[in-house]
């Protein structure tokens, strides 16, 4: 027995959207694993402490040795190497001598403090000295590897890309303003609810909950006005193109659970100016550094929910337009809007 018409139109209905769950194992897989599957440090900034002959000679051979991987530097005094690891310029500092130091950050990257100590766990073994490790500017209780802002990274990106597939889809009929009314209020709940999980619920940080909140409000938001933005231009294909945004891209050039030193050089290029990247450095720079360096991260979120705004609002002016075009046509405006929410929903369901 042959298919029929209406067996036929499902099945092609359903072959094409099956085209996005695909898309998304790709590039899920290309990011990912591109991005976190064989980190090695390149250009990693260590010192030495000291200034003598034999300082000199130390730091020159494991810059050698390093080939590329570090870059050595030797610094006068303790002070120097502290201030360099607190202004996150260096990541490691080591002490020569009888009773050899490292001294490291780790609030800046565990994974970067674990490499600086493996290289220079084997250079205080070749003296046959323990080496003693320092943590200048320790992560809080709650997170001790450092990569709980990573997690947390994730929970308020989920929860502002859910919204964006809601907000987009089952709100296609209302107006733009409105709509962008809703993605401001969902951006503030959702980073409420970070803000819960970061402090009370499992104390990720243990002072400035109050910033991590701002931070997390302006990277919510920018996610949303860039989501709800697209959703006019993208229609189904939304649901894709924000996990390709704020997942694929997003957490693995972010920084939370390698450092860009640590990473290949196209995720390490994204960390710059990446959103993921401006909030996990923001909030490591204002808990765990004093707030130094956090101007430029907050910079970076800013700037996206600029980019979201002005989406916004291109969004709106194109969506009148499309209104006075359709006018003329015989089906009603709202019954095509409800269709393609409708298509919308399913797309984002099935992702």
């Amino acid at each position: 027995m042959s298919a029929g018409p209406n067996t036929s139109g499902a099945l092609r209905h359903v072959l094409g959207h099956l085209l996005t769950p695909l898309l998304m194992c790709v590039g899920m897989g290309l990011a990912y694993l591109g991005a976190f599957h064989a980190p090695e440090p390149h250009d990693l900034r260590v010192d030495v402490i000291g200034s003598g002959p034999t300082t000199q000679v130390l730091a020159q051979t494991l810059h050698d040795k390093g080939a590329g991987a570090l870059d050595v530097r030797t610094v006068p005094d303790r002070a120097t190497a502290v201030s360099a690891l607190r202004e996150q310029r260096s990541f490691g500092a080591y002490v020569p001598g009888e009773k050899p130091e490292l001294l490291v950050a780790s609030g800046s990257s565990d994974t970067s403090a674990m490499a600086v100590e493996k290289v220079f766990t084997k250079v205080a073994a070749a003296q046959d000295a323990p080496l003693k490790v320092t943590d200048v500017a320790p992560t809080a209780s709650g997170d001790p590897t450092g990569q709980g802002v990573f997690f947390l990274l994730v929970a308020l990106s989920i929860g502002s890309y859910a919204s964006v597939a809601v907000i987009g889809g089952a709100g296609a009929v209302l107006p733009m303003r409105i709509r962008a009314l809703l993605a401001a209020g969902m951006s503030l709940v959702v980073s409420l609810i970070g803000t819960l999980f970061a402090g009370p619920v499992f104390h990720l940080v243990d002072q400035g909950l109050g910033g991590v909140w701002a931070t997390s409000w302006l990277y919510a938001a920018g996610i949303l006005a860039v989501g709800v933005g697209l959703h006019t231009f993208l229609r189904r294909w939304t649901t894709l193109g924000v996990m390709v945004l704020f997942v694929m891209l997003n957490f693995t050039s972010s920084g939370g659970i390698y450092r860009p030193e640590l990473q290949p050089g196209f995720f390490g290029a994204l960390h710059a100016f990446w959103n993921g990247a401006g909030f996990v450095e923001g909030v490591r720079a204002h808990v765990y550094f004093d707030g130094h360096g956090l101007g430029g991260h907050i910079l970076v979120l800013a700037l996206w929910l600029l980019a979201g705004t002005a989406l916004l609002v291109l969004a709106g002016l194109t969506e009148t337009r499309r209104k006075k075009t359709d006018a003329v046509t015989t089906a009603p405006a709202e019954t095509r809007a409800a269709a393609a929410a409708e298509e919308e929903m399913e797309e984002a369901v099935a992702a």
